[in-house]
């Protein structure tokens, strides 16, 4: 994690689009985790199923 703080910032990411990539990043690897169910994904990251789905659409992650 530290890694990528680091990364970000010699890029001069903003915040913004860090937190963006970090929720991205965070959710693919989750749901590949969880075998591409929705429910365990959602139920792992603490957020409602139908926020998990809209996340993945806005950041157009697909199931598998």
């Amino acid at each position: 994690m530290e890694r990528l703080v680091e990364e970000m910032v010699d890029k001069e990411v903003q915040f913004n689009d860090a937190v963006r990539e970090f929720e991205k990043r965070f959710i693919t690897r989750v749901l590949g985790k969880c075998a591409g169910s929705l429910t365990k994904t959602a139920d792992t990251l603490g957020i409602h199923r139908n926020t998990l789905t809209r996340k993945m659409g806005e950041y157009k992650i697909n199931r598998t």
